[in-house]
């Protein structure tokens, strides 16, 4: 299994940005997905998460710290997760990974300042 993230960078508060994963080794289109976050000195913290249904009943869900700015979606067509992070602000940054527990991709840093 490979999970594969870019798209992050170095923005100022309020701009966005947009994270891309694409999967291999496994039937993307099958798995709930997630992203997952690490900020400096900090655990990993839970971002968001959608579910492997079809698009019709598919269900997102978030951490309250970036409800209503940050917007998960899929392409399983292309294999593809992704993040829309709007109104960054300095506590967004970190590095940013996608998961299928128990596999992580190596990571994204987004920095905020």
């Amino acid at each position: 299994v490979q999970l594969v993230e870019s798209g992050g960078g170095s923005v100022q508060p309020g701009e966005s940005l947009r994270l891309s994963c694409v999967a291999s080794g496994i039937t993307f289109s099958r798995h709930d997905m997630s992203w997952v976050r690490q900020a400096p000195g900090k655990e990993v913290e839970w971002v968001a998460g959608i579910t492997s249904l079809p698009s019709l009943f598919r269900a997102a869900s978030y951490a309250d710290s970036v409800k209503g700015r940050f917007t998960i979606s899929r392409d399983n067509a292309k294999n593809t997760l992704y993040l829309q992070m709007n109104s960054l602000k300095t506590d967004d940054t970190g590095v940013y990974y996608c998961e299928r527990t128990p596999y992580r991709g190596q990571g994204t840093q987004v920095t905020v300042s």
